[in-house]
Order: C-alpha cells, then sequence, then structure tokens
C-alpha cells in the first residue's frame, strides 16, 4: 500500500482517536452508541457490498460469517440470548434500548443517522468495499481503544457497549485469523477517505462537545 495514500484516511481516524474520549458524561457516551449503531449498519452494507464485488472470495466470506448472523456477541443481559445469532449491528439497537433516550433527541438521530447512511450508499461500490479493509486492519481497533477512555458507568447499554468494544478487538488484532488478516488484501487507498470523514462528522453531530 502506498503510505502516502494511507496517511490521507489516516489522519482522520487520528483526529478521532484524538477526541476527548476521557471527560464524556455517560449521556454522552450513550450518544457515542447511538452514532455508532448509524456506523455499524453502513459496515455490514459495505461488507455485504464487498462480497458481492468478490463473490468467490473466502477470506470476505469468513469475515461476513463472523460478522453476520453470528453468536459471538451471545450471550448479554438484556441484549442476547445463549447462542443467539443476530448481525452486529441489530446488537447494537438492542443495547440502545436499555437507556432509552428522549423521542425528540431520537428523531434527530434518525434523521441525521439517514442522511449519513444515505451518503455513504451514494459512493461507488469499489470504494464501498474497499473501506472495510481500513476498518478491520487496525482503523476501528484504534477508535474502539479510545472510545474505552470513557469512564465506565454502572448503565445497561454502555456495559453492552463496552461487550462489544471489546470483542471487537479481539476479532481484529488476530495476526493470521483475526478480522484484519481477513481484509487487508483489498488495499484501501484515498477513495476511502470520504467515508472516514463521514463517521468523523456523525460522531461530532451526535457529541457536539467532541468538536473541541
Amino acid at each position: 500500500m502506498n503510505s502516502m495514500m494511507k496517511n490521507v484516511y489516516s489522519l482522520s481516524v487520528d483526529r478521532i482517536c484524538d477526541m476527548d474520549w476521557s471527560d464524556l458524561t455517560e449521556q454522552e457516551f450513550i450518544d457515542v452508541a447511538w452514532a455508532y449503531y448509524f456506523f455499524s449498519i453502513q459496515f455490514r452494507e459495505n461488507l455485504t457490498v464487498a462480497c458481492t464485488l468478490f463473490p468467490h472470495d473466502s477470506k470476505l466470506q469468513q469475515l461476513e460469517h463472523e460478522e453476520c448472523a453470528t453468536d459471538n456477541l451471545s450471550p448479554w443481559p438484556g441484549v442476547a440470548a445463549q447462542g443467539e445469532k443476530m448481525n452486529h449491528d441489530d446488537f447494537m439497537w438492542r443495547l440502545l434500548q436499555l437507556t432509552p433516550i428522549s423521542d425528540e433527541k431520537r428523531r434527530a438521530f434518525e434523521a441525521e443517522g439517514a442522511r449519513y447512511l444515505d451518503e455513504v450508499r451514494a459512493m461507488d461500490d469499489l470504494t464501498r468495499a474497499l473501506s472495510i479493509a481500513s476498518y478491520e486492519d487496525g482503523g476501528l481497533e484504534r477508535v474502539f481503544r479510545a472510545f474505552l477512555q470513557a469512564p465506565e458507568r454502572n448503565n445497561p447499554a454502555l456495559k453492552a457497549f463496552r461487550h462489544f468494544l471489546s470483542e471487537h478487538i479481539r476479532f481484529d488484532n488476530d495476526p493470521d485469523q483475526g478480522h484484519g488478516a481477513l481484509s487487508r488484501h483489498l488495499a484501501p487507498d484515498d477513495r476511502i477517505l470520504p467515508l472516514w470523514l463521514g463517521f468523523e462528522r456523525l460522531l461530532i453531530s451526535f457529541v457536539p462537545t467532541l468538536r473541541t
């Protein structure tokens, strides 16, 4: 991979990781989880796009098996029963229901999330497919470690979110069978920058204090 091309989108990853995660309030961290829920939808959809573009790619098929209709996050109290299979974005949706937010905020989040998803879906299929490698091969692991700097709270939704984050760090970093190893052959380049910028904007839109 061309290191200069990598650095273009890595700057957005850097900015996300450098946000002030350690000072998040309990409600702000819940709002981060809402933002990530919409990101998780586009992740699944982009993975489906990648598998459609490369239907004979066994590594992508294995990755899809571990991200979609899987029980690798189960069980979790109030979210997933023992052995229950679900998409990871469905796990996120269920955990969000453990701590309801106001109808007004929910409508605002859903409108912003829909706008974000429309932007992603308007991108070409190859760009969307290439994004998977940037997410799985280190990008999201860095972001998840940054998220986990937020103070621990005795909140059922946030406990489930921390479980989600910690497990994904474990999924991604195995050098041979981890999700990074299953996707890095896609070799992302600077075409994926808008996807990372969109995620960056989504986080700030949901949690404006992260802008500083």
